[in-house]
């Protein structure tokens, strides 16, 4: 019964929830919740697809969110979407440290490449090509790892993106423009964070700013150290010396 329960500590469903990332934690719980919705007929798909008149004319903003919520209804493609998600996205969060500023911010990026790049190729749910970033840019990283499709194709992790397109090519017969619109805004990414600083001294334009990083990690200590220190001196400054008598 201990196994079972995780050894003492929970449920191993618990356990492998609450050991998640904060972003990824609430990501895949809002994917799974926004399916539960529209499977219990709370909501429609109609309801939660981005659309640039809905939003602006109509006031509609949750649907800069819910786009890149829903994946479908309750089925195999919706664990196998969960699946990809949480484990590409888990591994990024817990390679950019312990604030989650930095993740963060990809998402934001990429969130919002997405949004502008919608109209133009017409596609009204944003799930699937965010996640499609997220796997191209953990494969840029870990050129080394070896990847195994069906246990039939052995292949290096840079080559997994590709292999995705492949597959969905073939079962849907279609060129599969989402993935290709994350690559290429993976791609901008990987860039800019890995090849980018050490050809020009160590640059980083696209880091995220300071005001970001203090919602998640507050002041830095020098920064807090420094204020401290004025304060000192303006206080020193403002002590009027001993009189001479």
């Amino acid at each position: 019964m201990d196994q079972i329960m995780g050894g003492g500590g929970g449920f191993p469903l618990e356990t492998w929830f609450w050991e998640m990332p904060i972003c990824t934690r609430w990501w895949t719980t809002a994917t799974v919740l926004t399916s539960g919705l529209v499977q219990c007929q709370l909501v429609t798909p109609f309801q939660l697809f981005y659309s640039s008149r809905a939003v602006f004319q109509k006031s509609q903003y949750w649907r800069l969110l819910t786009t890149f919520l829903y994946f479908g209804p309750f089925s195999i493609d919706l664990l196998f979407h969960v699946y990809f998600l949480q484990r590409y996205a888990r591994l990024l969060e817990e390679s950019s440290g312990r604030s989650p500023a930095y993740f963060s911010w990809l998402l934001v990026y990429a969130m919002t490449s997405l949004l502008l790049l919608s109209p133009f190729v017409s596609m009204p749910f944003l799930g699937h090509p965010l996640s499609s970033t997220l796997v191209y840019i953990w494969s840029r990283r870990n050129p080394d790892t070896l990847m195994s499709f069906l246990g039939l194709l052995v292949f290096r992790a840079p080559y997994l993106p590709w292999v995705l397109m492949g597959v969905s090519f073939v079962l849907h017969g279609t060129v599969p423009r989402d993935e290709f619109m994350g690559v290429v805004i993976g791609h901008v990414w990987y860039f800019f964070n890995d090849v980018y600083p050490p050809l020009h001294g160590g640059s980083r334009p696209l880091d995220p700013p300071m005001f970001w990083r203090r919602l998640f990690e507050g002041r830095p200590r020098d920064e807090t150290a420094n204020g401290i220190n004025n304060e000192i001196a303006v206080a020193g400054a403002e002590v009027p010396p001993p009189e001479v008598r």
